[in-house]
């Protein structure tokens, strides 16, 4: 939290919150309605509040990222099941052996965008990734070793979902809101880079790839590594000839194999004229 130099004549709520803890032991103050509105995670829980929460996921992020001076950001999706390259023989199919290789290509793009991060004092061209493991631990690994900040979404799952050891500790975020996250990944977002992945990596890539279509976000360069996988996978042409997406549609994204055929691709991107 920073501190709030503005004058004003009222008590703040952290004052009013340490009060609190000092009252008298009674039932009157024992009792839930008597606890202050915005220190009461019951309260804060009920459905009801459920606005209010969401509202809270998109602000605290985005507070802290302005007051660190963070205004662009370089996106990095990708599967949280792509090994190491050293840990390729343990993969469970000899197809994520092989995509281990972009494990390094994840890693060696950040730390060259990181690099020039650091020209602006890591106000621009910041790595930002979901925060886990796999293609997610291999960018923001990328730029802990080049020197510079990165940051990491996190969302609570179930089964998994803590942050890798390389996130900038104070730029590590979690989420409770699906939405929310996705919102923080493409507020700042001056380039987007796709790796292999699975279920997540391609509901990240078709939602940002939605939002370019239908031009409720302008274009940036959208980047899928790896074009042998992501043609396997999906059937673009098959979508254009069928008439569901159009021709030019082709041309939101484009295959990189390489960290610095993506750089070069995000450096020769011209925004379409309006």
């Amino acid at each position: 939290m920073t501190d709030d130099t503005r004058s004003h004549p009222f008590r703040d709520s952290v004052q009013d919150v340490a009060a609190a803890d000092r009252i008298p032991d009674t039932p009157q103050t024992r009792a839930p309605a008597y606890r202050l509105a915005f220190a009461d995670s019951d309260f804060l829980m009920r459905e009801e509040l459920r606005p209010v929460r969401l509202q809270l996921e998109l602000l605290k992020p985005q507070m802290i990222l302005d007051e660190r001076g963070i205004r662009t950001t370089i996106v990095l999706f990708g599967g949280a099941r792509i090994p190491r390259p050293e840990n390729a023989d343990t993969a469970k199919t000899p197809v994520l052996a092989e995509l281990s290789k972009y494990y390094d290509e994840a890693r060696r793009f950040a730390a060259l965008m990181t690099t020039r991060s650091l020209e602006s004092y890591g106000r621009d061209d910041v790595i930002v990734t979901g925060g886990g493991p796999g293609v997610m631990e291999a960018g923001n690994r990328g730029a802990h070793e080049a020197g510079g900040q990165s940051i990491g979404l996190n969302i609570v799952l179930p089964h998994e979902q803590a942050p890798n050891a390389y996130v900038t500790p104070d730029l590590s975020f979690n989420f409770h809101y699906f939405a929310i996250r996705k919102m923080h990944f493409l507020m700042r977002a001056k380039a987007i880079c796709i790796f292999p992945g699975g279920f997540g990596t391609l509901d990240e890539m078709f939602e940002s790839l939605t939002l370019i279509q239908t031009k409720r976000m302008k274009p940036v360069p959208f980047l899928l590594f790896g074009r042998a996988f992501w043609e396997n996978v999906i059937n673009w042409q098959a979508l254009a000839d069928a008439g569901t997406i159009s021709p030019e549609d082709l041309a939101l994204f484009q295959y990189v194999e390489t960290a610095e055929e993506a750089i070069a691709a995000i450096d020769a991107f011209e925004q379409p004229c309006p």
